[in-house]
């Protein structure tokens, strides 16, 4: 019994050892002001309460991990994902499964975390106008942005398929309930897909990054276009003549993946279990109206009722919108990226 104890008790000493020396950690997120504040709000304070340094970099997605993992070459520790990639990533053994027992996630809303990806931030998929061309009066619904004769104009749309479909079968009618049923068979996709081309004259960007759709607004470049509502956000605050609305936006989370086989499993564990808690998550909406996933951080006094009322995650605006399917996602994602991509070589 004595024995058993003590081989317990130095496995366990070995583990914390195994974390303990693992100073540094690399994560890999999105840069530009999204990544800016998951900084602020959470990686540096982070870093500084537990010790580990932290090594940032920016990526391209799941597709940098598939080739990291694919070639035994793995450098991340922790990625930043959005639900629906990660989804898909963890259903190809692409990621590690999340340690719960490490990371406690008894406060957080309902169905913003998964096997493999722990939620981060909660927030929208927007349609977003330039107010110098459209004043306050911009559209306020998909049919508007997919409405060319009553809103002209130029617009921008996402290069790759997440969230790119859902909008354009609202704008053709379908209702916001019955969207991923219709999207459920490769002719609902081509449905979605017609409607997209329909547009196609008016659409001179296809945006890759959130810095990308930021910027667009922020130079005027086009009048209209689909983004994260954070983004637009932080571009108005910088001077963009931008606006947007939350209805019908898509409601959707990003959170945190552990690649497989990344170098530093056990601290990429602790280290999300840190950020994790509800006295990081309430600093985000700081730097980004994003919503924390963890519901205590709505009790610590740091997020006021006026901030919270312009969150995703306020049940007044998460009333108007559409919370994104990961099951549509891992079953779906790689027929219909494939159409998609097929769609833009048109």
């Amino acid at each position: 019994m004595r024995k058993t104890f003590l081989l317990t008790a130095a496995a366990t000493l070995l583990a914390s050892a195994a974390v303990a020396q693992a100073t540094e950690i690399t994560i890999a997120s999105w840069g530009g002001s999204y990544q800016d504040a998951q900084s602020k709000a959470l990686f540096e304070p982070a870093s500084a309460a537990t010790g580990v340094t932290v090594k940032q970099d920016t990526y391209g997605g799941m597709a940098d991990v598939r080739l990291q993992v694919s070639t035994g070459q793995v450098t991340f520790d922790i990625v930043a994902s959005g639900s629906g990639s990660a989804a898909r990533a963890g259903a190809e053994g692409l990621l590690e499964p999340l340690d719960y027992n490490v990371i406690d996630v008894s406060n957080f809303y309902p169905n913003l975390y998964s096997e493999y990806c722990v939620g981060g931030d909660v927030f929208s998929t927007v349609y977003a106008w330039n107010t110098d061309t459209y004043g306050e009066n911009g559209p306020q619904s998909w049919a508007d942005f997919f409405d060319t004769e009553k809103f002209p104009g130029s617009r921008a749309y996402r290069g790759s398929v997440a969230g790119a479909l859902e909008p354009a079968l609202m704008a053709d009618g379908v209702p916001m309930d019955q969207v991923y049923e219709v999207l459920s068979s490769e002719e609902g996709i081509e449905r979605a897909l017609n409607k997209i081309r329909e547009l196609r004259p008016n659409i001179s960007v296809f945006w890759s990054s959130g810095a990308q759709h930021a910027q667009l607004m922020k130079d005027g470049e086009v009048d209209m276009t689909t983004g994260w509502n954070g983004r637009f956000d932080n571009a108005a605050a910088d001077g963009a003549k931008v606006d947007y609305s939350f209805n019908q936006a898509l409601l959707d989370y990003d959170c945190f993946a552990v690649p497989k086989g990344a170098p530093n499993k056990d601290a990429a564990m602790q280290f999300l279990a840190e950020i994790s808690k509800p006295e990081y998550q309430d600093d985000l909406p700081k730097y980004i109206t994003y919503g924390p996933t963890n519901k205590a951080a709505y009790d610590t006094g740091e997020i006021s009722a006026e901030v919270a009322a312009n969150l995703p995650s306020s049940p007044e605006n998460a009333a108007m919108q559409l919370p994104i399917s990961l099951e549509w996602y891992a079953k779906w994602e790689t027929v219909a990226a494939e159409m998609y991509q097929e769609m833009l070589t048109e």
